[in-house]
């Protein structure tokens, strides 16, 4: 048994959660709705305020399926009541960020400004030119957007600079030592 398939979904207060004919979870809350399609195998049953994932069989695919189907159903009753957030730094001499309206744009080094627009549903606040914070109710698209602009700066190890998750150790690496 899938030690995390078989753990109850609390449900918080003001969250609604519609199961339809297809296997379409659709969770609601005051933050806003998401909805993923689970695979048939999986059976997903409200009783008693909580929210109880059970598969059919015992078979491969079904046991593969029973904690991912639960997992994804955890993080919608999550996104849609407390919301996600990633915290990115900028850390390099002339590295800074400003917001334009639903715009991102950053000071990387290159000999262009890197502009990035917002996907729907994530806001980006600048905090600081060398602070961001990047919010959602969907855990996979915060996760996503927040790659895709440490991409254009990975931390490198010689001196640390780049963009980084907020609290990353980044792992420093000696440089060159002259002739002897």
């Amino acid at each position: 048994m899938s030690r995390i398939g078989k753990m109850p979904v609390a449900l918080p207060a003001g969250v609604e959660v519609k199961v339809d004919g297809n296997n379409v979870v659709t969770v609601k809350g005051p933050k806003g709705e998401l909805s993923e399609a689970i695979s048939k195998l999986i059976k997903v049953a409200v009783e008693d305020g909580t929210l109880v994932v059970t598969r059919d069989n015992d078979n491969k695919s079904a046991r593969e399926q029973h904690g991912l189907a639960r997992a994804l159903i955890n993080n919608m009753v999550t996104g849609v009541t407390a919301g996600y957030e990633k915290k990115l730094q900028l850390v390099g001499v002339g590295y800074k960020a400003e917001k334009k309206g639903k715009t991102l744009v950053m000071n990387l080094g290159y000999s262009h400004p890197v502009e990035m627009e917002d996907p729907e549903g994530i806001t980006t606040e600048v905090t600081s030119p060398t602070e961001l914070i990047i919010k959602g109710i969907d855990k996979a698209v915060v996760g996503n957007y927040t790659a895709n602009i440490r991409k254009w700066r990975k931390p490198e190890p010689y001196k640390a600079k780049g963009i980084r998750y907020e609290g990353e150790v980044i792992r420093r690496k000696e440089g060159k030592t002259g002739k002897k």
